[in-house]
């Protein structure tokens, strides 16, 4: 399986297992803070709920970080020149765009 940039590689299948497990997670965490709020609970309660959705956010980041650096990252480094920097360039804004996050 290609990507739309053309590199070959896909999702291991430990991680892929992992992050779909944490992505049910994740959906049944939203689901319970929608219902939440439709119940008018008490809004620390709900804030809680929702930086634990945050948490899983930043462990399924982790699992898919991972999955790109053993792949995609591995390859274009072992490629070499123009596909190594273009690795390190789209590090380097993912790594910036998690700064900006403040995560």
């Amino acid at each position: 399986m290609k990507t739309p940039w053309g590199y070959a590689g896909g999702v291991i299948d430990d991680i892929k297992k992992r992050a779909l497990h944490r992505s049910r997670i994740l959906q049944g965490q939203l689901r319970g803070i929608e219902k939440m709020i439709e119940n008018e609970e008490y809004c620390v309660d709900i804030i809680t709920q929702s930086l634990a959705v945050q948490k899983s956010l930043r462990s399924l980041n982790k699992l898919l970080v991972e999955n790109h650096l053993r792949t995609h990252v591995s390859d274009m480094f072992d490629e070499g020149g123009d596909e190594r920097e273009k690795a390190v360039a789209e590090l380097l804004a993912v790594f910036e765009l998690q700064q900006n996050r403040g995560n």
